[in-house]
């Protein structure tokens, strides 16, 4: 991802409202390739995922599973892949300046760096949430289309408690997550530092925990990033020992606060 230079005539830096600061990052952040097809690869995983799991995964379950499985978590099984490019994508957008070293002119543009970051955080979030929405409600209509006279009794429509949240939530929960890897960006500033940090905080204490005593587990588990967040996007719980959908969805947030918290602190601390 190469952020493209924006000229700033001599005293402008004084001129230059939040506005024209938001302005200037969408600009940046809609003229990289690399943007459009991570936004593409979101997209396409969760509609490719959700054919898939209709096609294939629905109508080979037992009676029995049918009564224990989540027809919208299945529907929105894509999310685990399109989290990593939301991910990834988050990172590059802090990253990708430092390491064309394009951030010292955005820096002298704009001075103060504290705005330049929540231009970057604002447009980024809601690009993300644009695009995790569309793409969640994309993937459940494929899926619930692809389901019909199947008769496996996982149809659900948009009144039905919990899937319409449920479906919105996919798309809330990649634009936090994509916050957590531009806040992880902001802190480590070295594009593949941040990525394996985002990676191994998501998926690492999963593998741990199942090391761990069974009462760890149900204590610890829950409030990890990725079973926190997952919640959000779950119609029907069916784990005794996860947090409630909101609850989970509050923890997660609190993750990417923290780590954007951190990088608002360490930017004017340290040299561009």
């Amino acid at each position: 991802m190469t952020a493209t230079a924006i000229r700033t005539p001599p005293g402008s830096a004084r001129r230059l409202g939040f506005l024209g600061v938001l302005r200037s990052e969408f600009l940046k952040l809609r003229s990289v390739p690399s943007t459009f097809w991570t936004l593409a690869l979101t997209v396409v995983f969760n509609v490719v995922f959700a054919a898939l799991a209709a096609t294939f995964v629905a109508g080979r379950l037992s009676a029995a599973d049918r009564q224990k499985v989540d027809g919208i978590r299945l529907a929105l099984a894509g999310l685990h892949l399109s989290q990593v490019a939301i991910g990834v994508l988050g990172v590059l957008v802090m990253t990708s300046e430092y390491g064309t070293g394009m951030i010292r002119v955005t820096f002298a543009a704009v001075p103060r760096r504290r705005v330049v970051l929540a231009a970057k955080a604002m447009v980024f979030a809601a690009t993300a949430l644009v695009v995790g929405t569309v793409s969640s409600f994309a993937a459940y209509f494929v899926f619930q289309t692809l389901l019909s006279g199947s008769g496996t009794g996982l149809k659900s429509s948009l009144g039905d408690p919990g899937v319409l949240r449920a479906v919105t939530g996919g798309g809330l929960y990649l634009a936090v997550l994509g916050l957590l890897g531009l806040g992880l960006g902001t802190v480590i500033r070295a594009g593949a530092g941040a990525i394996a940090t985002l990676f191994g905080l998501l998926f690492a204490p999963a593998l741990l925990l199942d090391l761990l005593p069974h009462s760890w587990q149900s204590t610890v588990g829950p409030y990890l990033p990725m079973q926190a967040g997952s919640q959000i996007f779950v119609a029907v719980s069916g784990e005794p020992d996860s947090l409630g959908t909101w609850t989970g969805f509050g923890v997660f947030c609190l993750y990417a606060v923290a780590a954007v918290t951190v990088g608002f602190v360490l930017l004017d601390r340290r040299d561009a």
